[in-house]
């Protein structure tokens, strides 16, 4: 991989889903987003039509989340969600699949709840990030659902919330790349707090890296590039 601020700035979405960030800190939080010049931002649902208006004019993408953290939303109530966020001005959708269901083995209701989401979102124009939460799963379960997901044309294949008992690992995320269709693309979050770990997932097939440590993330880019 070259080694470019604009290969590793344009990979990451910029998280912004603390519970205790306030409307401020999420208002500067997508300042800080297009100064850096990013892929995305993810907001918690309640500001997305703040962050639209914030990042209005730039490359920055609003991203949103569905059914997060626990995916345990009925189906219907996800697709509600991601109309409403359609609506304020989301245009990525990181959707956490019905846990339970997937560890139950119960692969019909898992694709449906990911196939309706997925629609809905394709239908608005918005991109969809499945996310496993692969910290509570075992290999075969995430390779089924890599499976769903290129069944379903979900955009994105991701790792985690951030907020279960573990985030992105690197084994993980090759037996995601390898699992998953060329037309799905991965994204790793959870854990990613530094540059040499940003590269390295990079390396591992990432088109998206999600983090909130964008600022000391690319800071120290810009020192190693000399800019």
């Amino acid at each position: 991989m070259s080694l470019t601020y604009e290969s590793i700035a344009k990979r990451i979405d910029h998280s912004l889903l603390s519970p205790i960030l306030t409307p401020e800190e999420l208002a500067e939080g997508c300042r800080l987003a297009a100064r850096y010049q990013v892929a995305s931002v993810c907001i918690k649902p309640f500001a997305v039509k703040l962050a639209s208006e914030i990042l209005r004019g730039t490359d920055v993408e609003v991203g949103t989340t569905i059914g997060f953290p626990h995916g345990g939303h009925a189906t219907a109530v996800k697709v509600f969600e991601s109309r409403h966020a359609m609506a304020d001005g989301a245009t990525e959708l990181d959707m956490v699949i019905n846990i339970g269901h997937a560890i139950a083995g119960e692969w019909d209701l898992v694709r449906d709840d990911i196939a309706e989401v997925t629609k809905v979102a394709h239908d608005g124009g918005a991109i969809v990030k499945v996310i496993f939460e692969n910290c509570y799963l075992n290999d075969s379960q995430k390779i089924k659902l890599c499976e769903i997901c290129g069944e379903v044309n979900a955009d994105y294949v991701k790792t985690s919330t951030g907020y279960g008992t573990g985030g992105s690992t690197n084994s993980d995320l090759i037996l995601m790349r390898k699992a998953s269709p060329d037309h799905v693309k991965l994204k790793a979050a959870g854990g990613i707090r530094d540059l040499d770990s940003m590269i390295a997932v990079a390396e591992l097939g990432c088109d998206r890296i999600g983090s909130s440590w964008t600022a000391e993330i690319l800071d120290e880019l810009k020192a190693r590039l000399g800019h």
